[in-house]
């Protein structure tokens, strides 16, 4: 075989170079019949006469081809020594049901249904797709694809539904459900060593979304590596995948995954990397969020008093981010008759939960003498007062926590309808307490995927128009859950996404936006334009325990989420026992660099270090990332104080 081959453990090789298809047992006949038939990208079956006298022409999907040719049309192949030394053999291959890279065995026992290719409709790639084949159609697919022992790893998993965490490990049991990136170290070689066969190998796994369907990776207790296919809506299925997990190896780690995340846009083609978007201008400014300083009570007093008080210590904020507490909110209407709802919510012990009502800001953002200023008199107030060049908002992706609360009249063009999350297994199992969760038991009013780009662009335009400058949007990832009856999460994450960006960029000419709580690649592998994240769980400052988590986590998130957006290290308190150890860590993280203090409540001396007097920061070039030698050692988790 050559380079640009289609490697398949059950012998079906498909050649770019020569088109043919070569079949060395008749026990693979019904396999590879059922593998064309079910595939989408091809525009014919293959004929019923799959035999031993041949295989009819075929047309399909231009990165390959079939010819039609019969059995007196082969050579006898050649020996196996001559044919090895004809072969540039390539970085990552299967061979002998083993992955090889760079001539070093990563996994070995590869089941037979598993596709290796390393061709796309953009072309070859250095390294190897991976699918598998299955009998049956099913919206839900787990597979292995090897036996993983003998090396290092670390992998970025999913937690919780909206975040990632870092999880080291040195054999397959190890992986995590809901790993989303998985960097792998052989153990021989030497960092130090120049030539490159002896050098360390680091192999990169990405999970992609192929089709209606997302990949994450797992371990089993059998120390396999196992591939979860989801579509996330029962009516959604399929039986063949080709281009689910992508593999990529190299001797420098952070070039490797690089290039593999830019091979993996080449074919997705539905993202962009972080060196191609324009970061907003808050990234270069010293901020204040209200969040940790007034919650959901959050006024317009409160913002203008955290904004003086920064000030007046010689630490001036440029930009300030209204957190949750400024929309037009409410619960859903009681009913007493509906015993059996009021029964439901004892017995969770829940509120009701909160729906957005309306576009516009709630009361306490109304100037009281002129209501109809709105949230336009504190915008005026910090920028033209207090001299802040960038004033965002909050909003969740579904507009509110519980969405858009259907029946309202303001809101009765967007279609919105209660629909009830289907969390993914892995999900649940990593976060159980989903079960009960108050979106999970009381549902969200979601707009309808063709009026969302309408809300967006009306919710937008008029706090545009207000001269806010941005949005931080928040509670991404609940759209996997909401798929069902609409394509599936794939489909349902990337409408709302591109209505988002179009949005953004219509009303936000800075790129005004920061992505938060959307840690799935469903977002990842669709995000063209958004070019800022959070990249962690949230700062908690009352939870002792979290700050070295906390730090760990963003740091290692990064190395993964750093290749589509500007990791947001998170906002922090400048008064507070970890308050060294997180200003620390924003000064290297690349992002951008703000407090949540309370009004009045600052370490001036500390934020000094960090803020120029004009309100400007010194900022990294680059995400901050684990240096080399500590990749593959959890600060968090190690037992080192």
């Amino acid at each position: 075989m050559v380079s640009n081959t289609c490697y398949c453990s059950r012998f079906l090789a498909i050649n770019r170079s020569l088109p043919s298809i070569y079949l060395h047992s008749k026990s693979n006949q019904r396999r590879i019949s059922l593998f064309f038939r079910s595939k989408q990208n091809f525009q014919k079956r293959v004929s019923s006469g799959i035999s031993g006298v041949g295989v009819s022409g075929v047309s399909i999907n231009p990165a390959l081809s079939v010819l039609s040719f019969k059995r007196g049309d082969l050579k006898p192949p050649l020996k196996k020594e001559g044919v090895e030394g004809m072969t540039i053999k390539p970085a990552v291959r299967i061979s002998e049901r083993k992955l090889v890279v760079k001539e070093r065995t990563i996994l070995t026992g590869v089941p037979e249904n598993v596709i290796a290719t390393s061709g796309t409709a953009a072309g070859s790639v250095e390294g190897v797709f991976l699918g598998a084949v299955f009998d049956e159609e099913n919206s839900r697919h787990v597979v292995p694809i090897g036996t993983l022992r003998d090396v290092r790893f670390m992998s970025c998993f999913r937690f919780k539904l909206w975040w990632m965490a870092q999880k080291m490990g040195d054999q397959g049991k190890d992986v995590p459900l809901e790993t989303q990136f998985l960097l792998v170290e052989t153990k021989d070689g030497s960092h130090l060593d120049s030539t490159e066969e002896n050098q360390i190998v680091y192999t990169v796994f990405l999970p992609l979304i192929e089709g209606p369907f997302r990949a994450v990776l797992q371990g089993n207790q059998n120390d396999q590596l196992e591939l979860c296919l989801e579509s996330g809506d029962a009516d959604t299925k399929a039986s063949s995948f080709t281009h689910s997990v992508y593999i990529h190896a190299g001797t420098d780690p952070f070039t490797t995954i690089t290039e593999a995340i830019r091979a993996v846009k080449l074919h997705l083609k539905t993202f962009r990397q972080r060196h191609e978007k324009k970061l907003p201008g808050i990234v270069d400014y010293f901020g204040w969020c209200t969040w940790d300083a007034f919650y959901q009570d959050v006024t317009q007093e409160g913002v203008e008093a955290g904004i003086e008080s920064l000030a007046a210590g010689g630490t001036p904020p440029k930009f300030v981010i209204i957190d949750d507490g400024w929309q037009s909110v409410g619960g859903d209407a009681r009913e007493e008759d509906k015993a059996s709802s009021s029964a439901d919510q004892a017995e969770t012990k829940q509120q009701p939960l909160l729906r957005l009502t309306g576009i516009k800001e709630n009361e306490k953002f109304q100037k009281k003498d002129d209501p109809t200023v709105g949230i336009k008199n504190i915008v005026n107030i910090a920028k033209e007062k207090h001299g802040l060049k960038y004033v965002y908002v909050w909003h969740a992706i579904t507009g509110y926590w519980g969405g858009v609360r259907p029946g309202v009249e303001e809101m009765e063009g967007y279609g919105s309808r209660i629909r009830y999350p289907m969390v993914s297994k892995g999900v649940v199992d990593n976060e159980p307490g989903w079960k009960t969760d108050a979106i999970a038991v009381q549902g969200l009013g979601l707009v309808n995927p063709k009026n969302v780009y309408k809300f967006y662009n009306e919710l937008h335009s008029y706090l545009a128009d207000a001269g806010i400058d941005g949005v931080k949007v928040d509670v991404q990832c609940i759209l996997e859950t909401l798929g069902a009856e609409l394509g599936g999460r794939v489909e349902l994450t990337r409408q709302y996404h591109q209505a988002l960006d179009a949005s953004v960029g219509r009303n936000f000419p800075d790129n005004g936006i920061i992505a938060c709580m959307s840690h799935n690649t469903d977002a990842l592998y669709c995000s063209k334009q958004t070019a800022v994240v959070r990249a962690s769980d949230d700062f908690y400052p009352r939870d002792p325990v979290s700050h070295t988590i906390h730090i760990a986590a963003v740091a290692y998130n990064s190395v993964f989420l750093g290749e589509f957006m500007q990791p947001d290290w998170d906002m922090f308190h400048s008064l507070h026992p970890a308050a060294e150890y997180h200003a620390s860590a924003r000064a290297i993280s690349g992002g951008p660099v703000y407090v949540s203090d309370a009004p009045g409540r600052h370490n001036f001396e500390l934020l000094k270090k960090l803020v120029l007097p004009d309100g400007s920061i010194l900022r990294a070039r680059l995400p901050g990332r684990p240096t080399r030698d500590c990749l593959f050692t959890d600060p968090a988790r190690d037992g080192v104080r």
